[in-house]
């Protein structure tokens, strides 16, 4: 089958490679000259375009999947709006007739919930922050664009999904974070507040079953089986790396991180993140995840990174 990728980066490469071994037939967008020579060392078709070129994207060939999967790049000089609103809107006017099934990788910053609340599919959306509104705005495209089934179908099936995405981690994405640890460097954030998290591994299970699966929701949240708190997840950082124990730069020097922060009581109710729900990932979809918490996905991301 033919397949697209648009965003070939750290998970649409994986993608692309597992789909290149399954005998797919896989093209993907890019920019760069040097990257297309990468793209045919790997058996994949390179096609040259900018989503911030609309004339470019007729350039894009038939495929019954496309993956989407568009980071922001503070290099490309433009802005965050342009690359994740703009340069989608001219993408899906194109895709409405040259593809069957469109997989979009969204974010979990379009839910706006901060005191800690759990979250999932059916949570409202009001992000107070302006990536959370901007990835907002660019999944309200899928619904003008009548890529999403609406209640008035009656139907679950839909010709775009959209995965709200966890924080990413995996081999090569703690590379930073590592060497802060083992620096001993203060660490910047509240340490109470809570992260949700998805390794790689799963992002690309959930990927592949959506493209296979023909009855599909229209949004699914993916993330681990268990959100965790900034301090815990560096504490367990830090036990595997052998490195000193975490500092954050909200504690008062001296005092444990845990107990000292410089947050009052109103203000420890709000700026704690939400915690996201995997429910309809697992039970719905059929994701049994590789690595469900943290506590099997840290180690593997180390091993191999």
């Amino acid at each position: 089958m033919r397949k697209l990728i648009i965003g070939c980066g750290y998970v649409g490469l994986a993608v692309a490679r597992e789909w290149v071994k399954q005998g797919h037939q896989v093209s993907a967008l890019t920019r760069s000259e040097n990257n297309a020579e990468k793209f045919i060392a790997a058996g994949i078709q390179p096609v040259l375009g900018d989503i911030t070129q609309p004339e470019s994207l007729e350039r894009l060939p038939e495929a019954d999947t496309v993956l989407y999967a568009v980071g922001f790049d503070r290099t490309a000089d433009k802005s965050r709006r342009e690359i994740y609103v703009t340069g989608l809107d001219s993408v899906l006017k194109v895709l409405k007739q040259r593809s069957q099934k469109v997989i979009y990788l969204s974010s979990t910053s379009v839910y706006g919930q901060t005191a800690g609340e759990w979250v999932d599919e059916t949570s409202i959306c009001e992000p107070e922050r302006e990536n959370g509104q901007i990835c907002l705005e660019a999944e309200q495209l899928f619904d003008q664009h009548g890529f999403l089934s609406t209640a008035a179908t009656q139907t679950k099936t839909a010709t775009a999904v959209i995965l709200r995405l966890a924080g990413i981690y995996g081999p090569g994405r703690l590379l930073a974070r590592m060497e802060q640890i083992n620096a001993g460097e203060p660490l910047a954030g509240r340490p109470d507040a809570w992260l949700n998290l998805i390794h790689l591994t799963d992002i690309i299970q959930t990927i592949l079953r959506c493209d296979k699966n023909v009855h599909l929701d229209d949004r699914y949240l993916v993330c681990d089986c268990r959100p965790i708190t900034r301090q815990e997840y560096y504490e367990t950082l830090a036990r595997l790396l052998k490195a000193p124990e975490p500092r954050f730069a909200s504690a008062v020097p001296g005092e444990n991180s845990s107990k000292s922060t410089r947050f009052n009581s109103t203000e420890r109710a709000s700026g704690l993140n939400k915690r996201c729900d995997n429910r309809r990932l697992r039970e719905e979809l059929g994701i049994s995840l590789t690595f469900p918490t943290i506590a099997e996905g840290l180690p593997d991301a180390i091993e191999n990174g």
